[in-house]
Order: C-alpha cells, then sequence, then structure tokens
C-alpha cells in the first residue's frame, strides 16, 4: 500500500469517528443507566389482620419453646404459612351449627351411608369386634364415628394443619381452643418425628381417619395394628382403637344405648327440655313421657334428658349417659344424635318416627345476630353477638319465653325473630 493510499484511509476514518462521536457523547449522557432515577414504588400496607396474624406466629415462639418444642421444630412447621381466609370463612358456618338438624341428618344418615357402614363393619369385622371387647365399645358406634368424621377415610381434610390452627389462634372466639391445639399439634410432630407438610387436616384442626384433634391424640391414641407406631392418617386400626379408647376413658357404659325418641304429653312443660337437665326416669314417668310408640320408659339407666333438635314441633329424643360420652368427642348435640342414629340404623333399629318441621326456614348468620342483639335489647343476655346459637343463646330464648307466656322449647325461629323485632318496633323511644 501507498503511503498516500494509507493516509487518505486514515483520514476518512478518522472524520467518520468525529462525525459520530457527538451522538455518541449525547447518548452516554442522556442514556447510561447509571445517570437513571429509578421509579418511586409506594409499598402497599400489609392488611391488619395478616400484620396481627404474622406477631402472633412471632410471639407464639417464645410460647412454644418455653413448652419444650425445640427452635428447630416451631420454625420448620410454621415456614411459609398465612391467615387462611377459608379458615375464617368455614368456622363461621360449621354445618353442625348452622344447618336444620334434618339436613345435617339426611346427609349424616343417608341410606348410602348405612349401607357403607355396614359394608365396613363386614370388611373389618375382626378388627372391630376385638375393639369391642377391649374397649366396652359398640363396634356400631366406631363405624359410625369413622363415617360421619370422614366418609371411612375418603375425607380426611387437606388443610396444613399449622396454619388452620394459626389461622384460628391469632384472634378470634377460638384462640383459646386453637393455641391449645397448636402447642399440642407441635408437640405431636415432635414426639412421633412427623412431617409438618404431611399433617393435613380439617379447617378446624381435626385429622386422620376418626378427626382427632392434637391433644386427643396426645391423651388417648393408640396403636391399633401392632407396627409399633400410631398413625391416623394411614391406619384405620390406629384411628378405630384410638377412639375407642378415648370413649372408654370417657367412661362408656357397655349395654347401654345414647338416646332413643319419646312421645311428650300435650302439657309437657318445655323448659324442662334441655340436653344438659339430667333428671330421674320416675320423674319423666311422672310427666307422662313415653317412648314413641306410647309404651312406658324402659327399665335401665335410672337418669336422662329430653333433647328437642328441632323444638317443639320436631321429634323429642331421651338423652342417656352415653350421648354425653359422644359429645365428649364432639360438642355439638347434633353430631352426637347423628353418631347414635346411625348406629342404631347399622343395628337395623327402626327409623324416628315423629316427622320434623321440614317448612322452617335456616337464618342467615346476619339474622342469627339479630335474633341475639334482639334478646339483648328485650333484656335477655344471649351471651357474645356470634352468630353461634349456642347453649347461652337458647337459656336466653327460653327465658323469653317463659316471661311471654309460649312454649318454651328454646328453638329459635324466624317466627321467634319476627315477634322480637315486632315487639322491639313497638316500644317507645
Amino acid at each position: 500500500m501507498s503511503l498516500k493510499l494509507f493516509k487518505n484511509i486514515r483520514f476518512v476514518a478518522l472524520a467518520r469517528a468525529l462525525l459520530f462521536m457527538p451522538v455518541l457523547l449525547t447518548a452516554c449522557a442522556t442514556g447510561a443507566p447509571s445517570a437513571a432515577k429509578p421509579p418511586q414504588v409506594t409499598p402497599t400496607p400489609m392488611p391488619e389482620a395478616d400484620a396481627k396474624f404474622y406477631a402472633f406466629v412471632k410471639s407464639f415462639r417464645d410460647t412454644a419453646i418455653a413448652a419444650g418444642i425445640s427452635p428447630g421444630i416451631y420454625d420448620r412447621s410454621m415456614a411459609g404459612i398465612s391467615r387462611n381466609p377459608r379458615v375464617e370463612e368455614l368456622n363461621l358456618s360449621q354445618p353442625e351449627f348452622v344447618k336444620p338438624v334434618w339436613d345435617y341428618l339426611d346427609v349424616a344418615v343417608s341410606p348410602k351411608r348405612v349401607n357403607d357402614a355396614k359394608a365396613e363393619l363386614a370388611a373389618n369385622g375382626t378388627m372391630l369386634a376385638n375393639l369391642q371387647s377391649r374397649y366396652g365399645v359398640p363396634r356400631e358406634v366406631l363405624v359410625s364415628i369413622w363415617g360421619i368424621e370422614s366418609n371411612f377415610g375418603q375425607a380426611m381434610g387437606g388443610f396444613n394443619m399449622f396454619e388452620a390452627l394459626a389461622t384460628l389462634a391469632y384472634d378470634g372466639p377460638r384462640q383459646d381452643y386453637a393455641r391449645k391445639e397448636l402447642l399440642a399439634a407441635l408437640k405431636m410432630e415432635q414426639q412421633e418425628h412427623l412431617d409438618p407438610k404431611a399433617m393435613t387436616s380439617s379447617w378446624a384442626g381435626a385429622f386422620g381417619n376418626t378427626q382427632f384433634v392434637p391433644s386427643s391424640f396426645l391423651d388417648h391414641a393408640v396403636d391399633g395394628d401392632g407396627d409399633g407406631k400410631i398413625d391416623l392418617w394411614a391406619s384405620p386400626a390406629d384411628a378405630l382403637a384410638s377412639t375407642a379408647a378415648l370413649m372408654n376413658q370417657a367412661e362408656w357404659h357397655t349395654g347401654e344405648p345414647c338416646e332413643y325418641e319419646v312421645r311428650l304429653p300435650k302439657d309437657f312443660h318445655y323448659q324442662d327440655a334441655d340436653a344438659a337437665n339430667f333428671k330421674p326416669m320416675d320423674d319423666w314417668r311422672k310427666a307422662g313421657v313415653k317412648t314413641a310408640l306410647s309404651a312406658e320408659l324402659p327399665a335401665g339407666p335410672d337418669q336422662g334428658a329430653i333433647y328437642l333438635p328441632a323444638g317443639a314441633r320436631g321429634p323429642a329424643f331421651m338423652l342417656l349417659h352415653n350421648f354425653n360420652v359422644v359429645l365428649k368427642y364432639n360438642n355439638a348435640a347434633s353430631y352426637a344424635l347423628a353418631v347414635c342414629y346411625l348406629a342404631s340404623q347399622i343395628e337395623g333399629d327402626a327409623p324416628i318416627l315423629a316427622s320434623w318441621p321440614r317448612d322452617e326456614q335456616a337464618m342467615t348468620r346476619d339474622e342469627r345476630m339479630a335474633f341475639q342483639n334482639d334478646l339483648k335489647s328485650l333484656g335477655f343476655d344471649p351471651g357474645a353477638i356470634d352468630g353461634v346459637l349456642g347453649h347461652q343463646v337458647r337459656a336466653a330464648l327460653r327465658a323469653y319465653q317463659v316471661a311471654r307466656g309460649i312454649p318454651a322449647d328454646g328453638y329459635p325461629t324466624q317466627d321467634l325473630l319476627q315477634r322480637m323485632e315486632r315487639e322491639i318496633a313497638a316500644k317507645p323511644h
């Protein structure tokens, strides 16, 4: 290459560089990442309920450690959990408390459930016979609990046990129950060397084939299949043996029924009908109470209580000691009635003879809260205004009914709600 040509090429290159340099300098001045300011993002505040939930999870760690739970167990169990709105929703709509009892029984003691229970009874005959012999609890009752609690292991719940219990424990009406059970769940995990991610439960923390709660596991669970471990999820034998042990320790009376249907006289004092009002059987005989077939009350247990699950318009039942034993498993009278009734149907007993008042419309939660508020406004204390028409509400309602001269069956209805609303509206302000 000649020296002249080389110089020409260098000149052209230099000219091109000088031509584009202002553009490059401008780009560096205006587009350099180091000079750009990041956009200002305002963080979304955490909902108050979530903040309270996470504060509880943090503070409960000290409680758990003080109770003997290792820090590692606590941290592993609570990692990744969050407040579960579905748990909170289900806590307000438990079928035992908000469904009409006849609708609840239609499902719990359906013809299919009875047939399935008989099939399970046959398939597990030897195991159930051994449990009945050892613990004194009828195999029909054990199978009934298994069917109602988990549909014979088909519906054991898919919630994270620790998330469900922490959601109930951080706030609300069940926090005392849930804090106790959360601590028991941690102890159960530590004691049995369980994987917390595999500890699934119902929304209320009950788990396994017969839906034990963790504290009941610690107190009553036994190895029913003899394999050296207790697994209420995978082993129906463990679950049913544990259920039988619990009921035996709650003093099940072998050979006695839970309840039977009765017929009340026309002049019956309905304020005496309460599941907790146990009286000598002779008192009920003197009051004119008969069996459903109008016979004299049978000999046997010397005390009983009259239960009206649907008020004066529905069937009446004589409750015996074993009914209260079932209540210790699940403290809802309609649940205990379902267990006892299903067991009787498995045995081939007659169905309930009296009719249910199926024309009664169930109240919404807002209506149930209005019912409580109305009782309070009229001077009858229903307790907390929470939409749950439990024992205290029924006691307040009975007092209202007695004061107004109407049958004091303690059964909340739409008609009574409307009556109270009219009474309040008519009061001078």
